[in-house]
């Protein structure tokens, strides 16, 4: 079955400026509060139970998995979001577990450092890739799952090889997730 995401068919979309969502204070609930490491930095993510809880569920039971620790940055587009959580690395591939209902939110909207599902055409094909957004992307609100923020580390994020090509492929080594953990189980 082919998975590969829609989204760099969003970024061709006009990117508005809107102001920054509230989120809670970083460490306020480590159950909640994802550390993504990357060679660059350790990047820390706050999760949105509220918002998608069995998208928060997911990323965390991978996470205490192992399984995104070691992963490429598969695509990664100048301007709009570097995309990563495929075994294979190809974009086409996810986790065994089974893929996700839409938990689509009008709270929330796609700006820099949200941290989005991917999925193919059908709109419960959310497995286990997502993406960190460089920029705002209007043409994902709506269509895509938010489960986290970036609230501390987006420099680290700035730092991701960037793709080359309209779909952001990269060519030669792409960056690695270092490890990724759910804050409350690392010593």
């Amino acid at each position: 079955m082919r998975r590969r995401s829609l989204i760099a068919a969003a970024a061709v979309s006009p990117l508005p400026v809107w102001a920054p969502q509230p989120v809670r204070a970083q460490g306020t609930d480590l159950e909640n509060t994802i550390y993504l490491d990357l060679k660059q930095g350790r990047v820390v993510i706050q999760l949105l139970p509220d918002v998608a809880p069995k998208h928060v569920e997911r990323i965390k039971a991978l996470s205490r998995q192992g399984f995104y620790d070691g992963i490429v940055f598969h695509r990664v587009i100048e301007g709009f979001m570097a995309q990563s959580g495929d075994p294979t690395g190809t974009g086409m591939g996810g986790s065994k577990l089974p893929n996700l209902e839409p938990e689509f939110s009008n709270s929330r909207q796609f700006l820099r450092g949200v941290c989005g599902m991917a999925r193919s055409q059908a709109p419960n094909s959310a497995n286990s890739q997502w993406f960190i957004m460089f920029a705002p992307g209007a043409g994902l609100n709506g269509q895509y799952t938010i489960w986290g923020q970036v609230v501390k580390g987006m420099e680290f994020v700035d730092q991701i090889k960037r793709g080359t090509g309209s779909n952001g492929q990269v060519v030669g080594e792409p960056d690695r997730i270092v490890r990724m953990r759910v804050a409350a189980d690392v010593k």
